[in-house]
């Protein structure tokens, strides 16, 4: 089943890979331009409403509210179903270690609860809603994340940064199977209840994991180093991004993994990047390695044009 799903950030991180796997698939694809788009028009004729808006970590209790009560309606509106990309910080540093659709949302840091409170509008809001939920990204492009921005660029010495504890499980998710996912649960949409809260499991690697992993993707050793949170305390009273990232520090070192049965219970037969090969195509644009297996083929990525 495909249709027209309407990109919210399409140049954020998971917009953008939605966009080009729904394209991929078939589906009529239109990115949303904030600087001169109306929202309420755009969804109009629309299937899918992917809310891939996520402004800074220090916008969030601002933006965030107002964003997803104007996604909510145009999807009532246009009788569009929202997908939503997730993530994990609704459990907080005392959930149990499998993080799973029945595990209570109960985190009292200010970023986790907003993310419940917006997840919550949607379960409230009357419309067909698809969460997504998955860990930290690896991305086939340098887009500000965790992995590109801090853990794998000091591989080109040799050494892989860890920000905590290299031995506790930490979730990822490839985003382009990720996103491939997304375009899979929309083909299902209609035999779905009206909200789904769906894993994406991904790859539960610990920082030695990952180490290793990267040892084979640059076919070189990879030693493991701690990263130093000092200087984000330091910089804390002069810049307001170090709070909330300091905020979110547990989950390096809390152990936590996505169960993968709500996937399977929609998407039995979906399959993830193999390991080595998503890790080698995440390095590449962050340090410039090649990786010496072939990649895996696809049909070519079509870009998705502005509507």
């Amino acid at each position: 089943m495909t249709g027209r799903v309407l990109i919210l950030g399409a140049t954020g991180r998971f917009g953008r890979n939605a966009a080009e796997a729904f394209w991929n698939a078939g589906w009529r694809v239109h990115l949303f331009d904030r600087t001169q788009d109306d929202l309420m028009q755009a969804a109009e004729g629309m299937d899918v409403i992917v809310h891939g808006w996520n402004p800074a970590y220090t916008d969030w209790a601002a933006q965030i509210p107002g964003l997803t009560a104007r996604v909510i309606a145009a999807a009532k509106a246009s009788g569009a179903t929202i997908l939503v990309p997730g993530n994990v910080y609704v459990f907080g540093v005392d959930a149990q270690a499998e993080f799973g659709p029945g595990v209570p949302h109960a985190a009292t840091n200010p970023l986790g609860r907003v993310r419940i409170a917006m997840e919550e509008s949607l379960r409230a809001s009357g419309v067909q809603v698809i969460i997504l939920r998955a860990g930290d990204f690896l991305d086939t492009e340098a887009s500000g994340n965790w992995f590109d921005k801090q853990i794998a660029p000091s591989l080109r010495r040799g050494v892989l940064t860890w920000p905590g504890d290299p031995d506790a499980d930490h979730a990822w998710a490839f985003l382009p199977d990720m996103a491939r996912a997304a375009v899979r649960l929309a083909d299902h949409r209609k035999e779905l209840p009206r909200v789904s809260d769906i894993n994406f499991p991904g790859y539960t690697l610990t920082g030695r994991d990952l180490a290793l992993a990267c040892a084979r993707a640059l076919n070189r050793p990879v030693k493991l180093r701690r990263m130093s949170w000092l200087p984000l305390w330091l910089a804390r009273p002069f810049w307001p991004m170090a709070a909330p990232l300091l905020e979110m520090r547990y989950l390096w070192s809390k152990p936590h993994r996505l169960t993968r049965d709500s996937l399977d219970a929609v998407l039995p037969d979906f399959q993830e990047t193999p390991l080595d090969d998503a890790i080698a195509r995440a390095l590449a644009p962050i340090i410039g390695a090649t990786p010496d297996r072939p990649r895996p083929t696809h049909a070519g990525p079509r870009q998705p044009q502005a509507q």
